[in-house]
């Protein structure tokens, strides 16, 4: 027996989910290289062993060590119990359960999912579902005002976005807003409760969603509780809302209290796990809902919160307001926060780091490209995965076009960084999840990290940056139009690395949709007859193009090209 094969797997999420009503989802991770053919066998947990049903597993793709399998297992009474055989071509074999690998099946043991609970499975809002998201940092947008920011959903419209998400904009004494003063007030700078509505109205007229940024980590210095503790030190009825380590309180030169961050004097960590502040903030969250009629919030530093108040926040909120989303800014993998019981989604800043690297810095190629992102997707549950913020920049980083110029092969990289750029464009339009757009990417900005990347919004059209545009506007309708780009299966179709070409595919039920990457600049040629066996006719959405089955389809890619096949 091939006893030192590594296989992993555990009955619960990511790796065991519910994915619809009666369908258990299964994922196993095997070792890379062993072209191992997996079949899960599964039955009721209360039937007779020796009654399990075999189904083959689909294998996903390579996240380098390991291989990806997955397999939808159907469940009439929601309590499954299954074990798992691998294989390789010479014919040797293990079975694989919880007591770990055996070449026997009773040895091996049985996972058990003890039942599916409909609750535990993740419902999306059903306007997410090909949502597009554009991110507006409220000081640096058309004036700098609510009223400035309604003007432009005309612009926003025919963009093709479907929703806004606006950073901070509550009472606040800076201008990027994250260290609040007054929850229940906007801001004087950018208007008034009334102008949000105003905001929120024309938006829905537009078809646009609407959504907050809440920080609930962290108040700022100003904010009433701490202002408190800083007059009354111990003997303020506040004290315990915040982390004081020693009175009386001291700002400077180091705090005496924590922050966000380290030694962030003017942004006091909140005690979320103090039962008033949590009735605090939960009021907050319902108030701008009920008020204003916003569609989701965005929370700040969401990693740093209690998970407890966070399971209430879900709970309370969408009882209330089903359709609400709700988004965790977490800057790594969030798989914890994603079950379920939280998030609908979160940023997706792990994704960021390997499109950085592809199209940008081109310090990976098409094999490591692909390997990152099945792995990144393996650490979600499938409507995780379509509830996450895919985005190329944000307030919080340098401008995705800056990277392409400063990365890069070639001496001749600032010649190619915006077509570098819109092959990510590409592939961020066309991926699983919700497109997220940083204002001022559809024109070609440019800024280095915070302050630079947050600059004022620049309106005039200028030369590329129309071409950009029309190509976000372009991708973005195509993106809307076909049910493959907003539900559809993401799926690795090849990678040529030494050419640095890469193709995927998006399934959804009898349709799927191809694309092709070419970030090189060499033109390269492809052989399509694997793509759709028996179609006589491919198109390229992208151009209109027309592909006939002449005994072999044969394309060819411009350099930092790519086609949409459909």
């Amino acid at each position: 027996m091939p006893n030192r094969w590594f296989l992993y797997h555990t009955a619960e999420d990511p790796f065991a989910y519910p994915a619809g009503e009666g369908i258990l989802k299964l994922r196993l991770f095997v070792q890379n290289g062993l072209q191992l053919s997996c079949t899960v066998i599964h039955s009721d947990r209360y039937d007779s062993p020796g009654s399990e049903v075999p189904l083959q597993m689909e294998r996903i793709g390579s996240a380098g060590a390991y291989e990806i399998h997955e397999a939808l297992v159907r469940t009439e009474t929601g309590k499954c119990r299954y074990l798992f055989h691998a294989r390789n071509p010479a014919g040797e074999y293990v079975w694989f359960g919880e007591r770990g690998t055996s070449e026997n099946r009773e040895r091996a043991g049985s996972f058990q999912f003890a039942y599916l609970h409909a609750p535990a499975a993740l419902v999306l809002p059903a306007w997410s579902t090909g949502a597009v998201v554009y991110q507006i940092y409220p000081s640096s947008y058309n004036r700098g005002t609510l009223e400035g920011i309604t003007e432009k959903m005309p612009y926003l419209q025919k963009l093709g976005v479907t929703a806004i998400y606006m950073t901070p904009i509550f009472e606040s004494p800076s201008d990027h807003k994250y260290n609040t003063s007054d929850y229940y007030r906007i801001d004087p700078g950018f208007g008034t409760k009334e102008d949000l509505k105003q905001l929120v109205d024309e938006a829905h007229a537009c078809g646009i969603r609407v959504l907050l940024d809440a920080v609930f980590n962290h108040a700022g210095d100003t904010f009433f509780a701490f202002k408190d503790v800083l007059e009354n030190g111990e003997q303020s009825r506040y004290k315990d809302w915040f982390f004081i380590r020693s009175f009386p309180v001291q700002q400077h030169p180091s705090p005496a209290y924590e922050t966000f961050a380290n030694g962030v004097a003017q942004m006091p960590k909140l005690n979320m796990n103090h039962p008033e502040v949590a009735d605090y903030m939960l009021a907050v969250a319902k108030y701008w809902v009920r008020e204003a009629g916003i569609d989701g919030w965005r929370l700040d530093v969401a990693n740093e919160v209690n998970p407890l108040f966070w399971q209430r926040f879900r709970r309370e909120l969408k009882a209330e307001f089903p359709e609400l989303l709700l988004i965790g800014e977490i800057m790594h993998a969030s798989g914890p926060w994603l079950r379920g019981d939280q998030f609908d989604g979160g940023m997706n800043y792990v994704l960021r780091e390997a499109v950085l690297e592809f199209f940008a810095q081109q310090s990976t190629g098409p094999i490591r490209f692909m390997e990152q992102v099945l792995h990144q997707e393996a650490l979600y549950n499938d409507q995780a995965n379509m509830g996450m913020f895919q985005l190329l920049g944000s307030h919080d980083t340098l401008r995705f076009l800056t990277a392409c110029k400063e990365g890069g092969r070639g001496w001749d990289r600032e010649s190619t960084a915006m077509r570098r750029m819109r092959l990510a464009v590409f592939f961020q339009m066309t991926y699983t999840g919700i497109p997220m757009i940083y204002y001022g990417d559809e024109i070609g900005m440019e800024g280095a990290t915070d302050p630079h990347c947050r600059k004022p919004m620049i309106w005039q059209e200028q030369e590329p940056a129309g071409e950009l545009y029309k190509w976000y506007k372009q991708l973005i309708s195509l993106r809307r139009k076909y049910d493959t780009l907003q539900k559809g299966s993401f799926r690795p179709w090849f990678t040529d690395e030494v050419r640095g070409v890469v193709g995927y595919v998006r399934r959804f039920e009898q349709n799927k949709t191809g694309m092709i990457i070419n970030n090189s600049p060499n033109h390269y040629q492809l052989q399509l007859h694997t793509f759709c066996p028996g179609k006589n006719v491919l198109t390229d959405l992208l151009t209109g193009l027309t592909i006939r089955n002449t005994g072999r389809i044969l394309v060819e890619i411009e350099p930092f090209g790519c086609l949409m096949l459909n």
